[in-house]
């Protein structure tokens, strides 16, 4: 076919027939607006309905998801370029899809030409799911047109999935590229505990001076699942921080839980043995990241904040403290709120006044004291919405409710961190709201799993719940 021939979608392409085809949905480019690279050497189909739809959605005044757009939509014309409207159907070549040989393609499906046949399970295009459904008819139109080709439905949509597979599509996937866990159950949770007697296993120990601190170096196959800073410690007496890791010896600096549990900034002292190792982590120097995890009520904010406080108003560490996190899609944006950025953040940030009035609640004038605080440690609320393309120095930076966050929206955020600067990154996955988002996709999974290995990051899962008993009753059993 010529570029100037009509238009043609009912005639097979033999490159299809070779290699693994998949349909890619619009919640998928908006996911991952790289997502156009992540299928290797198979054959990627882009139907016109998804194009609409990010022109659509690349206007909205939710920052978040019209940036996505757009830069999908710009990876998209990169890979096409000046292709022809031939070689466009036919599939184009993605550069740097798959570097170990054959690279994958890329077409654009013509959607708007499908019509109903007898022989092809059409979905009718209802006012509700027209966009849905068309998206479907192409996998199916393929599916019949290739019967030897492996044709796949990628969404990230439940119900269209469930749909795809009622009308008879035989492979539909959720998107994966980000699942770094087979079961969230194994998600690290900064520390391990050993049963029994930690040295009884230990066939080899050495050990070192650096500077001021003593290190015991074990065999690296004695700790396989070790990483850097991360805490071990026994059923007896054993406590000791991973300092760090390297290919034949773990170093071990030995601590107790005494130690941690007389730990104590601005006020605050642990109640359990997470919040006190949350606390070790989140006072060390060589960490520039921490990332806290764990239900609600288990003190994650009320850490962050206190050592915020500490590092800014008494160690003069940082200029200021920025408390930020992503507004709900339901607000649209915060401009439609009257006052200035910190004031819009208000409603969604109220929690940290909460956490402020624990932490000076018992003051003689506590509204005072809080205002004091706030303007003294200079901390501004922001909307993660309007973080992006600013650069932050010397700053203590806190990042809340960031489950509902995909990787590509974290990496944005965690990228603007300058000289100085240190992130608290907090969230709990059982608090999802993002539909297209479950534990096991969320950013917040994905950072704790790729950053754990990071000399300078730490992690920590804080699980009791110290909020209330009625708090630890609901969060078990309701």
């Amino acid at each position: 076919m010529d570029s100037g021939a009509a238009l043609r979608v009912d005639q097979p392409h033999p490159a299809l027939a070779r290699k693994k085809v998949y349909v890619l949905d619009t919640n998928v480019l908006l996911h991952d607006p790289t997502a156009v690279c992540a299928f290797n050497e198979h054959h990627i189909v882009i139907p016109m309905t998804v194009l609409e739809e990010l022109d659509h959605i690349k206007d909205r005044r939710d920052k978040t998801v019209s940036r996505e757009a757009r830069i999908a939509i710009n990876m998209i014309d990169k890979v096409v370029d000046e292709a022809s409207p031939a070689e466009l159907q036919e599939g184009v070549e993605i550069p740097g899809s798959n570097l170990e040989g054959t690279l994958g393609k890329l077409s654009i499906y013509p959607d708007q030409l499908l019509s109903e046949e007898s022989d092809i399970p059409f979905l009718n295009d209802t006012q509700d799911q027209a966009n849905d459904n068309r998206i479907i008819n192409v996998a199916l139109k393929l599916q019949t047109l290739h019967p030897d080709a492996f044709v796949c439905l990628v969404t990230k949509d439940i119900n269209m999935r469930l749909k795809a597979k009622g009308s008879g599509l035989e492979h539909v996937e959720d998107y994966r590229r980000d699942v770094v866990l087979d079961d969230i159950d194994l998600l690290a949770k900064g520390y391990e505990q050993i049963e029994g007697d930690f040295w009884a296993g230990i066939s080899e120990v050495d050990t070192l001076r650096e500077g001021d601190r003593t290190l015991h170096r074990v065999p690296r196959a004695a700790l396989p699942q070790a990483y850097p800073n991360m805490f071990l410690f026994d059923d007896n007496e054993f406590f000791a921080y991973v300092k760090r890791v390297d290919e034949e010896y773990v170093y071990l600096r030995c601590d107790s839980r005494d130690n941690l549990m007389n730990r104590r900034f601005w006020g605050l002292s642990p109640r359990n043995l997470e919040q006190a190792m949350a606390m070790e982590l989140i006072d060390d120097d060589s960490v520039d990241m921490t990332v806290l995890t764990g239900p609600a009520g288990s003190g994650k904010t009320l850490i962050a904040l206190a050592y915020g406080l500490h590092a800014i108003l008494e160690q003069k560490k940082y200029n200021k403290l920025i408390v930020a996190r992503s507004t709900p899609p339901i607000a649209e944006d915060i401009g439609f709120l009257p006052g200035t950025e910190e004031e819009k953040m208000a409603p969604w940030l109220a929690a940290f006044d909460d956490n402020l009035e624990i932490l000076h609640g018992a003051d003689e004038c506590s509204h005072g004291s809080i205002d004091y605080v706030k303007e003294r440690a200079n901390i501004q609320f922001k909307s993660l919405n309007f973080m992006r393309g600013r650069s932050f120095n010397n700053a203590y930076i806190i990042i809340d409710e960031s489950q509902g966050l995909t990787q590509f929206q974290l990496k944005s955020v965690i990228t603007r961190v300058g000289a100085g600067s240190r992130i608290v990154v907090l969230g709990n996955l059982a608090q999802i709201d993002n539909k297209y988002i479950s534990p096991l996709t969320s950013g917040l999974t994905y950072l704790v799993e790729k950053c754990k290995h990071f000399d300078h990051a730490g992690i920590m899962h804080v699980n009791g719940i110290e909020r209330s008993r009625l708090a630890a009753f609901a969060e078990e059993n309701l």
